[in-house]
Formats: C-alpha cells, sequence, structure tokens
C-alpha cells in the first residue's frame, strides 16, 4: 500500500489487522531453510558481529527485538511483536517521497545451540512475493558469532515489476544497512520486552 504521508499508528495497525486475513503469497513456504525455489532472485549476505558468549546473548537478544530494523528509512511496525510462528508485522519504508506499507508474516522460528532467528514471508498485499531468513550463528570451533540474512523473492505488484532495478537497489540497500544495524546493536544494552 502506498502513501503520499506517512500513516499513523491507527492506520498501520488497521493494515496489519486485515493482512492478518491474508494468505502467503507464495507456495514455497519454508524455502530459506531448506533449498530456495526456482524463478526468485537469491540473496544472501553475512556479517560478523563478535565472538563469545556475551556477543552470542547480544546478537540473539537483538534478533528477538528486531534490531535489524533500526534504520531511518524503514521501520518495523511494531518491534515489540514477539518472535513467533504466525506473528504478522507490517514494514513502512520512506523512498522517493512516499511511503509504502508491506505486510509479513513470520512462517518458522530457528532455536538451536548455535542458531537463532526466523523467517517471514510476504502476505498477498505485499508488492513483492518471497520469504527473508534472518539468523545470528555461533561457530562452535572459534566462537565467532555471524549474522545471516537469505532471500528469495520476486516482484508481484504491478509498480514493483516496473521499478524493478530500484526494487532491487532498495533491497540491496537493505541488506547493508541491516548488517550496519545488528553491529551497532552490539555495543548497546539489549531491551527487555515486557
Amino acid at each position: 500500500m502506498f502513501y503520499f504521508s506517512r500513516p499513523d499508528r491507527k492506520e498501520i495497525e488497521a493494515f496489519i489487522s486485515m493482512a492478518s486475513e491474508d494468505v502467503l503469497s507464495y507456495p514455497d513456504v519454508g524455502s530459506t531453510l531448506t533449498s530456495p525455489p526456482d524463478g526468485y532472485t537469491l540473496d544472501h549476505n553475512r556479517i560478523r558481529l563478535g565472538e563469545g558468549d556475551k556477543v552470542w546473548q547480544q546478537a540473539k537478544d537483538a534478533i528477538r527485538n528486531w534490531k535489524m530494523f533500526d534504520l531511518d528509512w524503514v521501520e518495523l511496525c511494531w518491534p515489540d511483536t514477539p518472535v513467533e510462528k504466525d506473528q504478522n508485522v507490517a514494514v513502512l519504508v520512506s523512498h522517493l517521497g512516499f511511503y509504502s506499507l508491506n505486510a509479513a508474516r513470520i512462517v518458522y522460528t530457528i532455536d538451536e545451540p548455535e542458531r537463532f532467528g526466523f523467517a517471514y514471508g510476504t502476505l498477498t498485499g505485499h508488492g513483492e512475493s518471497g520469504e527473508e531468513r534472518f539468523t545470528v550463528e555461533m561457530n562452535a570451533a572459534t566462537g565467532e558469532v555471524w549474522y545471516d540474512i537469505f532471500a528469495f523473492s520476486k516482484p508481484k505488484h504491478t509498480l514493483a515489476l516496473l521499478g524493478y532495478p530500484f526494487t532491487r537497489y532498495l533491497q540491496k540497500q537493505f541488506a547493508t544497512d541491516s548488517m550496519a544495524a545488528m553491529r551497532r546493536s552490539m555495543d548497546q544494552p539489549a531491551r527487555l520486552l515486557t
């Protein structure tokens, strides 16, 4: 959905509520966990966050608190949403003088000794079709902690298709900025969810 000015909280909450009735807009649900389907553009980005148990705990807290969305031009609605399967969120993006609002649903979570995170998938009203996984991983041998983003997508909305080079630019910029946000979050105390 597109807006010429930033939608207020009430509009965003109504949008998320309506999206809760939507279905996922792609058939290959969970494929970021197994193998990506054919016919999509793939993006895979990783950044080292540090090493050791303290960094590992901070990285997991950052995922729980959606710190990868602490960006100037992208807002997660809402960062207090629990990272649990079937939770719906909206992503508000400011670009080219207007705003776009797209809904997604968490399709699975990961809570393993050396890997933690989740993936969300696009809902029918989303401009794109696909899935994105956000994980942190700890290498048991070296103690290194990594943030990993893996996604498959393709344009669904006519404007996303017509503006595909710009859409790809935004996707690449999000990955770069998201990795920087996660790195910044390692220097900040974790916020507790209540």
